[in-house]
């Protein structure tokens, strides 16, 4: 399994100890720092919806900077491979399943595992958004 995060993120951080709590092996890798292309993006993002695949908390979506209304899925990838931080994390590799966000019915499923956390592990805990990098 591969743990693609932002480093020092708060919620990250608790997902990544229930992993470890519960005896789940991971990998970790930066979200920021990966070479990101459409194709490798887009796996991540199949059969969601532009608002699931977003970091709600980046800053130029806390500033309104770019119009959700308008703007395309596509394009928004397109964004994502230069500005990574605004992928809604982790993104999550197991084997050939991938996952946008901490989806616990899919790694539970995936894994064959039943994670059980508390309400709030999947939502950021940071009280001010993220910087840009």
């Amino acid at each position: 399994m591969i743990f693609y995060e932002k480093t020092g993120c708060t919620g990250n951080k608790k997902q990544k100890e229930l992993l470890i709590k519960n005896g789940i092996d991971f990998e970790t890798r930066s979200l920021l720092d990966t070479k990101w292309n459409k194709k490798t993006l887009e796996s991540f993002f199949e059969g969601l919806e532009l608002h699931e695949i977003i970091n709600q908390f980046a800053p130029k979506i806390k500033h309104n900077e770019i119009d959700l209304t308008t703007i395309s899925k596509d394009k928004m990838i397109e964004l994502m491979i230069s500005e990574p931080i605004l992928i809604k994390r982790p993104l999550i590799e197991i084997g050939t399943y991938k996952i946008c966000g901490f989806d616990i019915d899919k790694i539970n499923n995936y894994l064959l595992t039943n994670l059980n956390p508390n309400n709030t592990i999947s939502v950021c805990q940071s009280e001010t958004p993220c910087k840009s990098v």
